[in-house]
């Protein structure tokens, strides 16, 4: 049997599932604001954006875009009933302050241990994009990462120690991946779930590092 991968679509619905009832969660630029669209619209979930949203809901229909409506990452938004704007600084004041639930990120590297690394490369030509990154992953009472498993190189982004600048130390519960979910913990990688086709030995082979079940 094949690895079945899943989406980007299918791994937003994946973080979706495990966000709780009344939870207060900012999602990363990227993939991560693919989970508003996921969100069952029977549970309430309140989706913070860093420059200055709250009650986000899920990307327009086409034609129906409006650019004063948009998220972190310029794409254009909808915001749900009771939904509110804000200024830059009392975002900022939520997310430093503990007020967030969650934030959702993605990842250049995530270490066995939650270390992050998400805003540079290292690369002389490379775009540095800290961002809120730096907030979010020390302010939110959890910090998930979703990313694909592997580089376009075929290289693991979970790592023993990350080797690029760090977003944040120890501070990632959980990793979401297009083959596999895993948690974070003070002893290593525990197994969450894997994808059908995948066992646990080729898992750990991909990765490189021991994975508790």
């Amino acid at each position: 049997m094949s690895i079945q991968k899943r989406t980007k679509d299918q791994l937003a619905a994946r973080v979706a599932q495990d966000i709780p009832e009344g939870a207060v969660v900012n999602l990363g630029i990227g993939q991560p604001t693919l989970v508003a669209n996921h969100i069952p619209r029977t549970r309430e979930v309140l989706l913070h954006s860093e420059n200055g949203l709250l009650g986000m809901g899920p990307a327009p229909a086409a034609g129906e875009e409006d650019y004063d409506l948009i998220n972190a990452g310029k794409q254009p938004v909808t915001l749900l009933p009771g939904g509110s704007y804000f200024h830059h600084t009392d975002s900022f004041a939520m997310m430093r302050g503990g007020h967030l639930d969650i934030c959702v990120l993605g990842a250049f590297q995530v270490s066995a241990t939650g270390d992050l690394a998400n805003w540079h490369t290292g690369e002389k030509d490379a775009i540095p994009a800290v961002g809120g990154a730096m907030d979010l992953a020390v302010g939110a009472r959890q910090t998930w990462v979703m990313m694909d498993l592997l580089t376009k190189q075929g290289e693991s982004k979970i790592v023993p120690a990350c080797t690029y600048p760090l977003t944040g130390i120890a501070c990632v519960k959980r990793v979401y991946t297009d083959v596999c979910t895993l948690d974070c913990t003070p002893q290593g990688l525990k197994l969450v779930d894997l994808v059908d086709g995948l066992t646990h030995a080729e898992l750990e082979k991909m990765i490189g590092l021991p994975i508790a079940q």
